[in-house]
């Protein structure tokens, strides 16, 4: 039986006039690996994902997920993917336990279990202490999980993450990559710009551009 890709690239390619974005590329990641995209300043990574968000219109070449274009205009795609590449806007008004909690029950419905659901990830980002705050009540490094969190507490198949380790203290860093790797093997398929060493060497497999 043929394993679609959970997302792939062929010849993938951004130009802004004389200015390539991103250039030519081509890899595929399957369901359940975790890559890495590499690369330094302006290489084009935060390119690369937003194209296979589907908000950034490629030059050239294609990008797919489980098979289709990438197209953030259509539900089916935005109920494939889930992502942290562009800042999460918080609710002020709401804890951050509410706020993982909400966005939990918006995908599996309110019951105890989507509760829990959302609890297991609060607490598994150590942010169980911090849930009855309010966002503009903790650090950078918090808010940080607590988008991680609002990520990882919905389904996805694809999950693309910009630079995770934003604002992250060595130990937190470790911590996601733990959560990554476990959440990979469970059959979710991660592409994860960063330049972290220990991201980097949890992955799977790797895109080096630039």
């Amino acid at each position: 039986m043929t394993v679609v890709p959970a997302i792939a690239a062929d010849g993938a390619t951004v130009t802004l006039g004389d200015t390539t974005l991103l250039a030519p590329t081509t890899f595929t990641v399957m369901p359940g690996e975790f890559w890495c995209v590499t690369g330094g300043n302006g290489s084009g990574k935060t390119t690369l994902l937003r194209a296979f968000l589907g908000s950034r219109r490629l030059t050239a070449g294609s990008c797919s997920v489980r098979g289709e274009p990438a197209d953030v205009a259509k539900p089916s795609h935005r109920r494939l993917v889930a992502s942290l590449v562009d800042p999460i806007p918080f609710a002020r008004d709401m804890t951050l336990r509410e706020q993982v909690t909400l966005v939990a029950a918006s995908w599996y419905g309110n019951t105890p279990e989507t509760a829990e659901r959302a609890e297991e990830i609060v607490e598994r980002l150590g942010l169980s202490p911090l849930g009855h705050r309010f966002p503009h009540q903790v650090s950078s490094g918090q808010l940080q999980l607590l988008s991680l969190a609002l990520v990882l507490v919905r389904p996805a198949e694809v999950v693309l993450l910009d630079e995770p380790e934003r604002h992250l203290d060595s130990d937190r860093v470790d911590l996601v990559a733990a959560l990554i790797t476990e959440r990979a093997q469970e059959g979710t398929a991660f592409l994860v710009a960063t330049h972290e060493a220990a991201l980097v060497a949890a992955r799977d497999g790797r895109v080096e551009l630039g």
